[in-house]
């Protein structure tokens, strides 16, 4: 079965490529074609049923491979990029055609910028086996990426944070004022989830419902631009608080870090929430510590 895109500008690409001496390079190896089973949980259902093995890894067998390929679904999680599942099957699983096609060096260019910082998070260097300058030149037959240039000002890229964030429990009202002192900035938001065709979700901020408990250092009027931007950049931290909802109020909190804001805690607004709905009533005439005396 072929599907998708980047699977059919491939397919056009290799009927353009039948120039004489350019199937030079057909397969010099020993391989078979298998089909990707439903254990390897990275390749599955990607857009074609068949890979080769050996893979471009050289890995020698199915158990290997889907053993291999596993250790990389975290990353694919925290939705560093939204190519990176189409590099890193075009290795795991290259598609079982009359030559290997190797990703171009863009795309391990691209998904490397925005998964290898990601990756140093937990302390894992960009492994020398995905070196980019070992992939063939953009001119050359390989797999292009797919999403548009992140340089491009039509698409924001999405940068996936160090930070695991997580929608919290309304604890007692206590702690969520205690919370929101120790916070630069408070804020009451309704986050939208857009519709897209990426793999990556994207967010924005309802202008008109922000409702600014704590400004800090922030003028007000600046907040809301320093909100879209924090979801723009801090893409699984919106993606977890959001818990596959398409629209949400919620109270978040964070600090100010140079030019940007970061989001420390962020609560639902709900109706069983009896303890968050306390505290921000309870706020406007709440003084905290430093404030007291």
């Amino acid at each position: 079965r072929l599907g998708g895109p980047w699977l059919l500008g491939l397919l056009a690409r290799l009927l353009l490529w039948g120039s004489a001496g350019a199937w030079a390079s057909y397969l010099r190896r020993s391989s078979s074609c298998m089909p990707i089973p439903h254990r390897m949980a990275l390749c599955y259902d990607i857009g074609y049923s068949e890979m080769r093995i050996p893979n471009l890894l050289e890995h020698e067998t199915m158990t290997e491979v889907i053993q291999q390929s596993s250790s990389w679904l975290p990353l694919l999680a925290r939705e560093c990029h939204p190519d990176a599942r189409i590099f890193l099957c075009s290795l795991f699983a290259p598609i079982c055609l009359d030559r290997l096609i190797y990703p171009c060096r863009s795309l391990c260019e691209a998904v490397k910028r925005s998964c290898a910082p990601v990756m140093a998070c937990y302390g894992y260097p960009w492994p020398e086996i995905l070196n980019c300058n070992k992939f063939p030149a953009d001119h050359e037959l390989c797999i292009a990426a797919v999403s548009m240039d992140e340089n491009s000002s039509s698409r924001r890229m999405p940068r996936a944070s160090c930070k695991d964030c997580e929608l919290e429990e309304a604890s007692t009202a206590r702690e969520i004022l205690e919370s929101l002192c120790a916070n630069d900035f408070a804020v009451k938001i309704r986050i939208l989830r857009k519709n897209t065709t990426t793999s990556i979700s994207d967010f924005d901020l309802d202008p008109s419902k922000v409702e600014v408990l704590k400004h800090g250092p922030l003028l007000r009027t600046e907040i809301p631009a320093k909100l879209q931007q924090w979801l723009d950049i801090d893409a699984t931290c919106a993606h977890n608080i959001m818990r596959g909802t398409h629209a949400g109020v919620f109270v978040v909190s964070g600090e100010v870090q140079s030019d940007k804001v970061v989001v420390n805690k962020a609560y639902a607004w709900q109706k069983r929430n009896r303890n968050l709905h306390q505290a921000v009533r309870r706020w406007k005439h709440h003084r905290c510590p430093e404030q007291a005396g």
